[in-house]
This record gives C-alpha cells, structure tokens and sequence, in this order.
C-alpha cells in the first residue's frame, strides 16, 4: 500500500502533525509509527506538564507566538476534549538585587509579547504564597497545568477516528528517498509513501541520517532531574513557583510545580544524560555517550558554560546542593521534603561549533521533512506547530495568524 503521509514519532508535536493531515486530506493514507507501546513516551510524557504562557521568549519571534497561540488552543483542545487542566498562574520570583533587575526585563518583554503579567511586591507575594519569600515577583495569571500524555492520547484518537492508522513497536531501520515514494523499513515490515514527516525527537539526527539528509547538528541529552514533595507537602503552594531566569543560560532554574495529579514537583536541573531514552540515575548507553563524546559540539557547549555545567553536576551529586537553589525561594524545605521522581530528557540540537539551537529547525528534501529540533515550550505550542508542518508539507502557504 502507498500511503499518502507516513509520520515518524508518537510524540505530542508528531501525532499533532498527523491530527492537522487529516484535517487537511480528509480520507487520505496516514501512518504514524512509534517504536514504543503506546505514545508520548519520552520527552512528551516526561515533562512537567506546564502550559506555558510565553513570557520568555524575543518579542515578535516565531516561538513567542507560538507559544501564546499555543496556549489558547491547548486549552481550547483540554475543554473540548474533557481533558481537565488547571490555570494556577505562575509566580516568578526575585531573591535579589541583580534579579529584581532582569524581572524588570523580564516584564517588558512579557507585555510585548501581549501575555498579561502584573508586578508584586514582597508583601504581596507574601501575601499569596506564605511558604516563598522574595523581594518581589512577577504574576503570570494565564499559566496553566496538564498531562500531556493525556492530550496526545486524544489527538492520537482524533488521528484513528478519522481513518488514519497509528501502529506502535515499530522501530524505524531505513529510509530510502526514491523520485516517486518515501520505502520506510521497520524492524517489522516496509511501507511507501507519498511523503514522509519525522517527528523523532531524541532520535531526530539518526533517523535523518538514515534517509541520507544532509544536517548541521547533532541531538545532545540533557537529563532534567526532578524530586517531588511528600503529598502531606502538596498545599506548599498554589501557583507555580519559578526563580528568575539568568538570560545568559539556556535553562529556567529549579521551580516548583504544581502538576495535574495534585503532587508538586522540584526542579529540573540540566546535565548531560548518558543516554537518550535511559531515564534510570545512573543509565548509560554506550552508543549514545559514544556519539556526545566524539562531538566537538559538545565540547564547544562545555566551554561556552563551564561554571554553569559544574553548578548541574553539582546540583545532580547533592541532594543537599539541589535544596540550597531551591531554598532561596522556598527556605522552609529541607532533605526529607526531597523525595525521589523520575527524570525526563530533552533533545536539544547542538552546532559543531557548540552553538545551541534555540529555535526550530527542520531539514527537507523533495518528500521528506525532518523535524531536527523542537525546543521548550513545544509541547505547549505543539497545535499550531501541527498546523505550521501540516501546511508545509501539503503545500499550503498561510500567515501564522490564521493558524
């Protein structure tokens, strides 16, 4: 059989792909594989569930707009779905001087970004949350909370309702390009397509390569690891709770989060993971710490921040380290509050020259589009990035307004 478009990736932004293909080729052929049992097994399914509101990002860029539609039609999707979301706000707090300074930064650039957010002083902040102190704080009202995993289950049932196919244990081994279909080879059969879409995450790179596409980068793991409180802890607070971020580093700081479940989670911290998809302390990969190693990007990341890659380690070895940079925020949490979680992994497109790829990144030949990078906040700007790669791939130019 020769389907129209075949998806690599059970992911939120691949089955969200797959989701706008069939709104685009109503009874079209679609095929999406995953190599795991179900979807939204990585980094999907191991973030910390945040529906972020877009405060961080330049004005007028690609994924502060992303983001801030994305919210709405996140929220949009949970109500029409009845998948329950919450919309706690996020408090983003101030220790000192030299933060309340990058707050003030931070709140012009939320206003250009037309995300509502209000200054509060440390009275205030006080006042709302008794467990945090801070000399002041910004109030992100708009910032809400949600399983992931649950809303791409439903898209992915959006996907099968409208007669597209989603097969799981599926490991891609090849991708061959020929001038009239995409031959995927599984470690379980082969199938055609028109055009083929990859969405693959940790794997990104490597399944590009399989198809011979040319690339500029490599997917290095960052390991997030994350502690939770004990749930007699869970009323700690009632917004989400972030430190201010330094803009020089490419991560927010450890925060803590209310999640869906009722449970707070701390952290994540960034260090470098061994592997992939290992999610286990001390998992190694040979292959994958093989291919980071032998990386001069990951070398060239090392030196851009060596005093921060020294503070994660540090903040990964010691527990007590770790409640040191939550306690500045937070002075009332001690060890026993620091109770074991799983970590998550994120794929973050490094440059040979050590360069982070901040923003997205594809690849493309005449019927492949690689999806090499999809950075934070993709999971909450996963539907109008669907939308974006659905577009382009059938060939459908639209202002991302409309979107």
């Amino acid at each position: 059989m020769l389907y129209d478009f075949i998806i690599i990736g059970g992911g939120i932004v691949g089955v969200s792909t797959a989701m706008h293909l069939c709104e685009h080729r109503p009874g079209a052929g679609i095929l999406v594989l995953e190599k795991e049992a179900g979807l939204a097994h990585h980094q999907t399914g191991h973030n910390s569930g945040v529906i972020h509101a877009g405060i961080y990002y330049a004005p007028g860029s690609f994924k502060a707009e992303l983001c801030r539609r994305g919210a709405i039609a996140t929220k949009a999707f949970c109500a029409a779905n009845a998948i329950p979301y919450e919309v706690p706000g996020k408090l983003v707090v101030a220790t000192d001087a030299e933060e309340m300074a990058r707050m003030d930064a931070l709140y012009e650039r939320a206003v250009a970004n037309n995300v509502e957010v209000e200054r509060i002083d440390a009275a205030e902040l006080s006042r709302r949350e008794p467990a945090i102190r801070g000399l002041g704080a910004l109030l992100v009202p708009s910032t809400g909370i949600v399983s992931y995993r649950e809303v791409t289950a439903a898209m992915g049932r959006e996907v099968t309702a409208a007669g597209g196919t989603i097969r799981f244990g599926e490991k891609v081994v090849g991708l061959t390009e020929t001038p009239d279909a995409v031959v995927v080879t599984t470690d379980k059969g082969e199938y055609r397509a028109a055009r083929l879409v990859a969405c693959a995450g940790l794997q990104a790179d490597r399944i590009a390569r399989l198809g011979a596409v040319p690339i500029s980068c490599r997917i290095l793991p960052f390991r997030g690891e994350y502690f939770r409180l004990p749930p007699a802890r869970d009323a700690l607070i009632s917004h989400l709770i972030y430190p201010v971020p330094d803009p020089a580093l490419p991560f927010l700081g450890i925060h803590l989060t209310r999640m869906i479940d009722g449970s707070v989670s701390v952290g994540p911290n960034a260090v470098l993971g061994m592997a992939r998809e290992g999610y286990g302390k001390f998992a190694v990969d040979l292959r994958d710490l093989a291919s980071t190693l032998t990386y001069t990007g990951f070398w060239g990341t090392l030196a851009r921040y060596p005093g921060a890659a020294l503070s994660e380690i540090a903040h990964s070895l010691s527990r007590a380290r770790y409640l040191e940079a939550c306690r500045k925020y937070c002075p009332e949490l001690s060890l026993d509050d620091l109770l074991p979680m799983e970590a998550g992994i994120r794929a973050q497109a490094v440059l040979a020259d050590g360069t982070l790829v901040h923003d997205f990144l594809f690849a493309e030949t005449a019927r492949m589009l690689h999806v090499l990078n999809a950075p934070s906040p993709a999971a909450t700007s996963a539907i109008p990035i669907g939308a974006l790669i659905a577009d382009k791939v059938v060939g459908v130019e639209r202002p991302l307004a409309s979107v």
